[in-house]
């Protein structure tokens, strides 16, 4: 079969070095889109602390993770689902919602997070009965509905959904929750990697932006901060 001809797509915070071969400088572009991700969770959770020193409201919540409440857009999306059929932030009107950007053919990031995302399910018991884990592929070109379909059931065939769209769409959605990712260049097979960032973005039932987790963050760290954010919404 002949690999689909396709046009890298690049949407970054800053400066983020190019891909090449050499497996070496892969990972050295990973650590500096986590970096990078570091860095401007860092900015918003302080900003968040001098909004909750000055407001006037109950006092915050022992998060373990960032706080970002109100320094992202609502959950807003129209996409295609890995079931084929257009899904936009109503399917997950009502519901915890862990939105993470990734691919199926990630080598590593990817599945460890959706390993860790399944653990957390399985932690929380029968709280997780409204709480879902949005996949989202950084990879539209190769990861279609049916191949989603596949990839997330195997971590959890009941809480998971993967989600796909055009270049277009995906790369709006990235940009309107700061999230970096780049094709890279693809070798003698036609195999290529998408070097992305790696944070979990955690909204409400309402869609409301709350918490933000990286990949440095445990289970347990996201078992903590779920089951206040549970109790927060009952």
């Amino acid at each position: 079969m002949q690999t689909p001809i396709h046009t890298p797509v690049k949407v970054s915070l800053g400066h983020i070095p190019s891909p090449t071969p050499d497996h070496t400088l892969r990972r050295a572009v990973r650590r500096a889109a986590r970096a990078l991700t570091y860095r401007l969770w860092t900015g918003l959770a302080a900003g968040a602390m001098a909004l909750c020193l000055t407001a006037c409201q109950k006092p915050p919540q022992d998060w373990k993770l960032t706080d970002v409440s109100g320094h992202m857009p609502d959950l807003q999306f129209s996409l295609t689902s890995d079931t084929g059929a257009p899904i936009t932030e109503a399917a997950f009107k009502g519901d915890i919602t862990l939105v993470f950007f990734g691919y199926t053919h990630c080598p590593d990031v990817c599945p460890e997070t959706m390993a860790r995302l399944s653990q957390v399910i399985q932690q929380l018991g029968p709280k997780a009965d409204h709480v879902r884990i949005a996949f989202i592929s950084v990879d539209p070109h190769r990861d279609t509905p049916a191949m989603l379909h596949a990839y997330v059931r195997a971590f959890d065939p009941q809480h998971a959904q993967g989600m796909t769209g055009s270049d277009q769409a995906i790369a709006a959605l990235a940009r309107r929750y700061r999230v970096a990712y780049e094709l890279g260049k693809p070798g003698p097979d036609g195999n290529y990697e998408v070097d992305h960032s790696a944070a979990i973005y955690i909204f409400d039932g309402q869609s409301h932006i709350r918490l933000m987790a990286t990949d440095n963050d445990s289970a347990e760290v996201l078992v903590h901060d779920l089951r206040l954010l549970i109790a927060d919404a009952a």
